[in-house]
């Protein structure tokens, strides 16, 4: 069987990091396979990790300071947003995750986030594709 669905959300903020677990656990309509959550833009990012402020906040450093503002991008001719791009260049749209008794087979301390890289954004779609039974 194969389902789809979707998740829409809004960011606040121009880097924002948002756990969409219990949005994609209470989403999940079938008992046992995988899912494939994918985000529809190419400034955001999907990733799996765990939810802990520190952790959350060295990695928006850490984005900062390898996609430094004092280095002039290409792209910024266009919309001047290509540190956003950039950043999800080194990040994922995507992940594959396990489905196990009707819910996200994650590890103990692992969520599921969206990042946002170039907010605030209304109507932003993450699309999960089930596939099991």
């Amino acid at each position: 069987m194969i389902i789809q669905n979707s998740i829409k959300l809004n960011s606040s903020k121009k880097f924002e990091v948002i756990d969409i677990t219990s949005q994609i656990n209470d989403l999940i309509e079938i008992n046992d396979g995988i899912i494939s959550i994918f985000s529809k833009h190419s400034t955001s990012a999907i990733v799996v990790n765990e939810n802990e402020s520190g952790l959350l906040d060295d990695l928006e450093f850490t984005l900062d300071v390898l996609i430094d503002d004092k280095f002039s991008y290409q792209h910024d001719r266009i919309d001047n947003n290509a540190r956003s791009h950039l950043k999800s260049f080194l990040l994922s749209s995507s992940e594959c995750l396990p489905i196990r008794n009707g819910r996200l087979g994650l590890g103990t301390w692992q969520s599921v986030f969206f990042i946002e890289l170039d907010g605030p954004r209304s109507s932003r779609t993450i699309t999960l594709t089930m596939v099991g039974e």
